[in-house]
């Protein structure tokens, strides 16, 4: 993520796109009953064996024409290896919609970087700001993100549209469905927007649930995590319990492990067309 997109209204698919998406040690499944209102990414198979730079996997996705100068007006460690920039966007006719990312331009650095908004299309009606979460690598646009950006530092962004379809309902509205969440990484400092997650389970009770799973955690689980923890990684017993007719399937993560979901899925009878995810590597 990102991976995870629904057009439920939620933060959710912003938080998971960036955090699974830049951060290729995470992995997130969402599993998704049906509501009336809802859109998926492309469906496919791991077979790329080289790794392509940002704008040759994505020449034939749709951009906007605008492209918009932006200001570095905040910077916070998410984590250990994860940067959140907060971005000042100056022109007014700069718009996202869930499940879009952004070309990066850094003046100085020939290579264009792709990143996902971790923040909603409200907080740039309301502040005129966007926000990237952005994992550390060698890559020029991330490692200039964790080693050069200060804050003022001048960048320009451009909207491109993911690989999906969607018609917007027409007044008719929609009924909630309900979405289940299983986030897994490291460690709980890894697990990024956590916090964000446990508020909207909160906001939303029976219609928002999720599991964390941690896989290397050494040091006590705080309180508040405690009862949404599960140690190991995401299992089949875990999967099984949730196969249905009626469910969709949204994963995110590294090749090896949506390889290894989807094919947990597919020996569980969940056919083919259910389970989402993007080809991005």
């Amino acid at each position: 993520m990102a991976c995870v997109t629904t057009s439920m209204g939620f933060t959710i698919p912003h938080l998971l796109r960036s955090a699974c998406r830049l951060c290729p040690a995470h992995s997130a499944l969402v599993v998704l009953r049906h509501s009336a209102s809802c859109y998926c990414t492309v469906n496919g198979t791991t077979q790329s064996k080289r790794k392509m730079d940002h704008l040759e996997r994505t020449a034939n996705n749709f951009r906007q024409e605008v492209i918009s100068q932006a200001k570095v007006c905040g910077i916070i460690n998410e984590s250990e290896t994860v940067k959140r920039l907060r971005l000042a966007i100056r022109n007014k006719d700069f718009t996202f919609k869930a499940g879009q990312w952004v070309d990066f331009f850094i003046p100085g650095v020939s290579v264009i970087g792709g990143f996902s908004m971790c923040s909603s299309p409200g907080l740039l009606e309301r502040e005129g700001v966007l926000e990237l979460a952005v994992k550390y690598t060698d890559h020029p646009p991330a490692r200039w993100i964790h080693t050069e950006c200060t804050l003022d530092s001048e960048v320009a962004l451009r909207v491109g549209a993911d690989l999906h379809g969607y018609q917007e309902s027409k007044g008719n509205g929609y009924k909630m469905g309900t979405v289940k969440l299983y986030y897994s990484a490291k460690n709980t400092n890894e697990l990024l927007f956590k916090k964000n997650i446990l508020g909207l389970m909160s906001a939303l009770p029976g219609k928002i649930t999720c599991r964390f799973h941690v896989t290397q955690q050494n040091s006590p689980i705080c309180e508040e995590l405690q009862p949404h923890i599960t140690e190991g990684r995401i299992s089949e017993k875990d999967l099984e319990k949730h196969v249905s007719k009626d469910t969709l399937w949204y994963i995110c993560g590294p090749p090896p492990m949506i390889e290894s979901i989807s094919q947990l899925l597919y020996n569980s009878g969940v056919h083919r067309n259910c389970v989402f995810f993007e080809k991005w590597w």
